[in-house]
C-alpha cells in the first residue's frame, strides 16, 4: 500500500474514475439547492437524486465526486469514537442506467489493488454481500476474491422507503489484530462485526428496485450504481492511524489548538483528547457551513452551526482556553483543504468574523447559563433531592449550549446526578417538533420510465422569436403517451418552442397554441423541463391536438416582456448588493414574475435603510446609463475566465450563456433579458426582510409597477398633508416633528401627575401592616397607571423599611394586571425570595412572572383575581 496524503487519495480516486469515462462533479454546497427534504447535503448521492429518480437525465450517465457532507444526528459521539464526524467527505462513483454490478466490482478491485492506483494488499481486503445477491458474490469470485473473504450479511440491502433501493456490497480492510479492540476469538471479530480490526472503507449499492408505496418491490426501468467511500476513514488506513483524527485532515487543527490550550497536549489524557477531537471536527464543519452560506441562528441549519460553535467553546474551556479561539482555526482548515476547496481560504476572513461574533455572543450567554446551573444545583439541594430534573437540564443544553456531559460533571462535583431519562424525553420532543416542521416532500421519487425514455429532439427558440410553427412530437396524458386529445389537461413536447421553461427563478411563459386555421386549441399554463431537457408544456386543451400535427405556438408577449425587465433587474440588484454589502454576499434564491421580483441573498444582519437606498440608487443609475445587455454563448472555462459569476456550478453544461450588462454585471444565465437597461425605466425596492438563518429577502418592482407604487405613496402623503392641514407637502415632516414634540410634552406632564398621585397614595398604602409567621407584610391594591409607578412605590418602601414583605397590585383600563413583590434584607436572610412569591400568586390574575430574590414582577389578564392574589400572599408567608 502506498503512502498517500488525503489530497492525493481524493484526487487519485477522481482520476481513476475519469479514466473509466466518468465526469468529475464539483462538490455541491452544503446548503441544499431546491430540496426541502434535507437540512444539509448529507451524502454523495444526495446531490444525485434528480438523476436517480429520473426527473433529470444527465448528459453523461457516469459521474464521480468527492462530496462534502454534514450529519449531526449522533453529535454526542464525536470525539468519543474513532470515526464519528459532523463534516465528512464522501468519495463516490455513480452510474445512471449505464454499467452495473460486474463493472462496479471490477473497478473497485482495480482501484484498491492496482500498483498504478491505491496498491492495497489483496489479502487484507474482505467483502460482505446480500445473501440473495448471487451475482455480486460471483463477480467478486471472478476477479480473484477468495471465497473465505466473502461474507453473506442480511443487512446488506439499501432501502430508505419509497423509491430506488437494492442490495449492496461492503469492502473491508484488515488493519491487523494489533489495531483491534477485541480478543482474536471474539464472535464480533470478523468483517462486518463490531470491531476495530476490519474497517469498512467502501459501500457499493446496486440500485435495482423501486420500493412501492404498498411495500412491494419491482425492478427499476434503469438500474443504477451508487457508491460511497468515506475519505476520512480511508485516509486513516493509508496513514496507519488508530482513529481518523490522527491524520493530516485533523492533526494540524489539533496541533494549533494545543498552542492555545493551557498546559494540555494531545495524547496526554483521554478526556482532554476528546475535547481536542471535538474542536477539530467542529472547526471543519462550521468553517465549511458558513463558507457555503449558512449562518448561526436559533433555527434550522443556523441552529446546528450555533450548537457546534458552542460545543467547541465549551470543550475549549476544558482545555483552559478562556477566550475566543475557534475563529483562529479557520485558516488552518482552509490550508488543509486548499487543493480541493480553495474558496475556504479565499473567504477565511469573512468566515472567521462570523465565528468570532458568535463566540463573543456565547461567552456572554455562558455567564447567564452558569448562574442558572448554580441556581438549579442550589434549588435541588434545598429541596433535599440529589437528582437535577431533566427539563431544566435540557434548557441549559438547548438554550445555553451546555453539553449534557458538562452538566453531569458539575452535578457530580456537588454530589448530585442528572435525570437523564427526563432529559432524553425533552430531546425526543424537540426532534418530533423538528420533524413536524420539515417539509413532507418525498426524499427521492420513483422513476418514471415514460418520461425518461422520451428523447424527442426539441429546440428552444424563445431567445429570438415569441411565435413559431412546430410539429407536435409527444402528447402525455397522466402517465401514458396518446396520439390525440380533444379536452382536459396534457403535457406536450414540440419539435421547437418559443415558450421558456421555468428555471433559475424565472417563471414559465404563458400563451396559446393554434391550429392551421388560426383557432386556439390549447392554453399553455406552465412549462417545465422534461428529464431529457425538452421544454414540456402543460396545457388546457380546447380543441383537437394530434401527434405529428403542425401548430402555431404563441407566447403572451406582454407577460414575457415584463418578466424580462424584472430578470435583468435581478442581475443589477445582485451586483449592487455586493458593491454595498461586500463580496461575501451572494444569491440564495430568486423569483422573477411579471409584476415583481424577489431576490434572496446571504448577509449577517438586516440591511440598513441607508444601505438599501444606496443599492436602489445604484440600480437606477445603471438603468439611466442605458447600458446594453449582451448575451454571450461560450464554453464553461472561457466563461469563468471572463469573470462571469456562477450561482451553482453543477447546473451548467459545457456550453453556457453569459449575460453581460455593460461593464457592470456579468453572470451565467439561461433566462430572458432586455436589450438595454433603459427598458426598465425605474426600479423601486418595496421591502427587505429576513427569511431564514443569515438569508435576507428584497422584493422590488420595475417599470409600470414601480410608477404605480410611487403614485400610491404620493397619494398617502397627500392624504396625510390634508389631515394635518398642511398646504405644501414639503411641510409635512416639520408638522410631524411639532406633533411628536407636543405628544412628548403631554406624556411628561401625564407621568409627573401619575408620580405625584402615586406618592400621595404611599402614606395610606404603607399604614396597613400585618404580621404573619413572625414577618411583617404589606399587601395592597393601588390605583396607579402601571408597573413604573409600582416600582416607584416599592423603592419608597425599601428606603423607609416599612415591612419585611411587600405585595402591590394594580389594574389598567384595558384589563391588564401588574403585580410586584419585594423582600427586605431580613426576609432574604430568612430564605424568602420575591421571585418565589410572585410565581405563587401570579396565577390568580391569569399570569406569570419572575425576578430577583429582592424584587420580582408579573403581569396578568384577570383583574378580578387581585383580591385572591393578595390573600394568597398572606397564606404563602404563613407556610414559610
Amino acid at each position: 500500500m502506498k503512502e498517500l496524503s488525503s489530497a492525493q487519495i481524493r484526487q487519485m480516486y477522481l482520476d481513476f474514475f475519469k479514466t473509466k469515462g466518468h465526469d468529475i462533479m464539483k462538490s455541491a454546497p452544503l446548503v441544499p439547492i431546491d430540496d426541502p427534504t434535507l437540512l444539509w447535503i448529507n451524502s454523495g448521492v444526495a446531490t444525485m437524486k434528480k438523476y436517480f429518480d429520473g426527473s433529470v437525465v444527465p448528459k453523461n450517465h457516469r459521474m464521480t465526486s468527492s462530496q462534502k457532507s454534514i450529519r449531526t444526528n449522533d453529535i454526542e459521539n464525536v470525539g468519543r469514537t474513532a470515526r464519528h464526524h459532523t463534516l465528512f467527505e464522501m468519495l463516490g462513483n455513480f452510474s445512471i442506467g449505464d454499467y452495473f454490478k460486474k463493472e462496479a466490482i471490477a473497478w473497485a478491485w482495480e482501484l484498491l489493488t492496482s500498483p498504478e492506483w491505491f496498491a492495497m494488499e489483496k489479502e487484507k481486503l474482505y467483502v460482505t454481500v446480500y445473501p440473495k445477491d448471487t451475482d455480486a458474490k460471483k463477480y467478486w469470485q471472478e476477479i480473484g476474491m477468495p471465497t473465505d473473504h466473502i461474507y453473506e450479511v442480511e443487512d446488506n440491502f439499501w432501502d430508505i422507503g419509497e423509491g430506488p433501493s437494492g442490495p449492496d456490497t461492503e469492502i473491508f480492510y484488515d488493519r491487523g489484530q494489533e489495531m483491534n479492540n477485541l480478543p482474536e476469538d471474539h464472535p464480533e471479530n470478523y468483517p462486518g462485526g463490531e470491531n476495530e480490526r476490519y474497517l469498512e472503507i467502501w459501500n457499493i449499492v446496486f440500485s435495482e428496485f423501486n420500493h412501492k408505496p404498498d411495500g412491494t418491490y419491482e425492478p427499476l426501468p434503469h438500474k443504477n450504481i451508487d457508491t460511497g467511500m468515506g475519505l476520512e476513514r480511508v485516509v486513516s488506513v493509508f496513514q496507519h492511524a488508530k482513529t481518523n483524527f490522527e491524520t493530516d485532515l485533523f492533526m494540524p487543527i489539533i496541533d494549533e489548538t494545543a498552542t492555545m490550550a493551557k498546559g494540555y497536549h494531545y495524547g496526554d489524557n483521554v478526556e482532554k483528547d476528546v475535547s481536542f477531537k471535538v474542536i477539530a471536527d467542529h472547526a471543519r464543519a462550521v468553517t465549511f457551513a458558513i463558507g457555503d452560506g449558512a449562518l448561526p441562528s436559533n433555527e434550522g441549519r443556523g441552529y446546528v452551526i450555533r450548537r457546534l460553535i458552542r460545543r467547541a467553546v465549551m470543550h475549549g474551556q476544558k482545555l483552559g482556553i478562556d477566550q475566543a479561539f475557534l475563529y483562529k482555526l479557520v485558516p488552518v482548515v482552509g490550508k488543509i483543504m486548499e487543493s480541493a476547496y480553495p474558496e475556504v481560504l479565499q473567504q477565511a476572513d469573512y468566515i472567521a468574523k462570523v465565528i468570532r461574533m458568535e463566540e463573543d455572543r456565547f461567552n456572554d450567554t455562558l455567564k447567564d447559563g452558569m448562574q442558572l446551573l448554580d441556581d438549579l444545583i442550589s434549588e435541588t439541594k434545598a429541596a433535599n433531592k440529589d437528582i437535577l430534573p431533566g427539563a431544566p437540564v435540557f434548557k441549559l443544553y438547548d438554550t445555553y449550549g451546555f453539553p449534557m456531559e458538562l452538566t453531569k460533571e458539575y452535578a457530580q462535583e456537588q454530589g448530585l446526578s442528572v435525570d437523564e431519562a427526563g432529559f432524553d424525553e425533552q430531546m425526543q420532543q424537540q426532534k418530533q417538533r423538528a420533524r413536524a416542521a420539515r417539509s413532507d416532500a418525498k426524499s427521492m421519487g420513483v422513476q418514471s420510465a415514460l418520461l425518461t425514455d422520451i428523447k424527442t429532439e426539441s429546440q428552444y427558440v424563445g431567445y429570438d422569436v415569441l411565435s413559431c410553427e412546430a410539429t407536435l412530437a409527444d402528447i402525455i396524458v397522466d402517465e401514458a403517451l396518446v396520439d390525440e386529445i380533444t379536452t382536459g389537461k396534457a403535457r406536450l413536447i414540440f419539435s421547437k418552442t418559443p415558450f421558456y421553461a421555468e428555471m433559475g427563478g424565472q417563471v414559465a411563459d404563458k400563451g396559446v397554441i393554434k391550429d392551421q386555421n388560426g383557432q386556439v386549441v390549447a392554453q399553455v399554463i406552465d412549462v417545465q423541463h422534461a428529464p431529457n431537457g425538452q421544454n414540456m408544456h402543460l396545457v388546457e386543451v380546447e380543441g383537437c391536438l394530434q401527434v405529428n400535427g403542425q401548430y402555431l405556438l404563441e407566447v403572451d408577449e406582454t407577460f414575457h416582456n415584463k418578466v424580462k425587465k424584472n430578470h435583468t433587474a435581478t442581475h443589477l440588484l445582485d451586483q449592487a448588493l455586493r458593491d454595498v454589502l461586500g463580496n461575501h454576499t451572494h444569491q440564495a434564491g430568486s423569483l422573477v414574475e411579471p409584476t415583481y421580483l424577489r431576490f434572496d441573498f446571504t448577509n449577517l444582519g438586516a440591511v440598513t435603510k441607508e444601505q438599501l437606498a444606496q443599492v436602489e440608487a445604484i440600480v437606477n443609475e445603471k438603468i439611466w446609463e442605458s447600458l446594453s445587455v449582451e448575451t454571450i454563448e461560450t464554453d464553461l472555462e472561457s466563461a469563468k475566465k471572463m469573470g462571469a459569476i456562477a450561482l451553482f456550478a453543477d447546473k451548467y453544461g459545457d456550453l453556457v450563456r453569459v449575460v453581460k450588462v455593460g461593464d457592470y454585471s456579468m453572470e451565467f444565465c439561461g433566462g430572458n433579458h432586455v436589450a438595454n437597461t433603459s427598458e426598465l425605466g425605474l426600479f423601486k425596492i418595496v421591502s427587505e426582510s429576513g427569511v431564514g438563518a443569515g438569508v435576507r429577502r428584497i422584493e422590488a418592482v420595475t417599470s409600470k409597477e414601480a410608477y404605480e407604487f410611487l403614485e400610491q405613496r404620493n397619494h398617502l402623503l397627500n392624504a396625510t398633508a390634508t389631515a394635518m392641514k398642511v398646504v405644501q407637502l414639503k411641510e409635512v415632516p416639520r408638522k410631524v416633528e411639532q406633533l411628536q414634540q407636543q405628544i412628548k410634552e403631554l406624556e411628561q406632564q401625564k407621568q409627573a401627575l401619575e408620580d405625584k398621585f402615586a406618592s400621595q397614595q404611599a402614606a395610606d398604602v404603607f399604614k396597613n401592616v400585618e404580621t404573619i409567621n413572625g414577618k411583617t407584610l404589606i399587601a395592597k391594591e393601588v390605583k396607579v397607571s402601571g408597573m413604573s409607578q409600582l416600582r416607584q412605590l416599592a423603592d419608597q418602601w425599601k428606603t423607609n423599611e416599612y415591612s419585611d414583605v411587600l405585595v402591590l397590585a394594580t389594574s389598567t383600563e384595558d384589563g391588564k394586571v401588574n403585580l410586584i413583590t419585594a423582600m427586605s434584607g431580613t426576609a432574604i436572610q430568612a430564605g424568602l425570595k420575591a421571585g418565589d412569591l410572585i410565581k405563587a400568586i401570579a396565577p390568580a390574575v391569569g399570569g406569570g412572572g419572575g425576578g430577583r430574590p429582592d424584587m420580582a414582577q408579573a403581569g396578568g389578564k384577570n383583574p378580578s383575581g387581585i383580591k385572591d392574589a393578595l390573600q394568597q400572599a398572606g397564606q404563602w408567608l404563613a407556610e414559610k
